[in-house]
């Protein structure tokens, strides 16, 4: 990239990180353009140049967001990676650290995802709903290799589990808006494996 490109990436960026910031403070629906600009020290016509409006950018902060949570469950965390008890434990363990330190790293994020962005528009509702059907979809994929090899239980309601196990994580998603202390996030996460395993596990 030329360096007037990589200008034009990085003020991208900036303004998708400045909207995403005046979102969270003062709420989607009171965030004007001007407030951006003025975060930023630009003019209107240099944000118009990037994006049609701020639900533009909005688009934006779900698409990374979404991505960074698949990257998460990928290599040696996909669903088919393991074949005990003891490495979905492992697994899980890493999974759970790699989603707390997305949440934790920028508190902007569960609280946009969880408080702000339904409350947009219908359609910004539609997509959050479909991303926790998502969601539900790949915890499905990962009890279901379980169960497939044995060393979850074998009349484990797939479907149903995975909606509960991800309700425990939104639960720990809210916590940790009301208190990003990485200490406690741990306590809930340890926690919440506890209860999984107890529940899912082969006897």
């Amino acid at each position: 990239m030329s360096l007037a490109e990589r200008r034009k990436a990085e003020l991208r960026r900036e303004i998708i990180d400045a909207a995403f910031t005046c979102f969270v403070e003062n709420g989607y629906h009171a965030t004007g353009i001007a407030d951006i600009a003025a975060r930023l020290g630009i003019g209107h016509g240099t944000f118009y140049r990037y994006f049609e409006n701020k639900r533009d950018i909005v688009e934006h902060v779900i698409n990374d967001l979404v991505a960074k949570i698949l990257e998460t469950l990928a290599a040696d965390n996909a669903p088919e990676a393991v074949s005990t008890l003891e490495a979905y434990r492992d697994q899980s363990q890493r999974i759970g650290e790699a989603l707390g330190r997305i949440l934790l790293e920028d508190p902007r994020i569960p609280r946009m995802i969880i408080l702000e962005a339904p409350g947009i528009d219908t359609a910004m509702g539609q997509r959050i709903l479909e991303f926790n059907e998502m969601a539900a979809g790949l915890t499905a994929d990962y009890l279901r290799h379980g169960v497939e090899l044995g060393y979850l239980r074998a009349d484990l309601d797939i479907d149903g589990t995975a909606r509960a196990i991800n309700g425990m994580i939104l639960g720990s998603a809210l916590a940790a808006v009301h208190n990003p202390d990485p200490a406690d996030q741990r306590r809930l996460s340890a926690a919440l494996r506890r209860v999984m395993y107890d529940g899912i596990a082969a006897r």
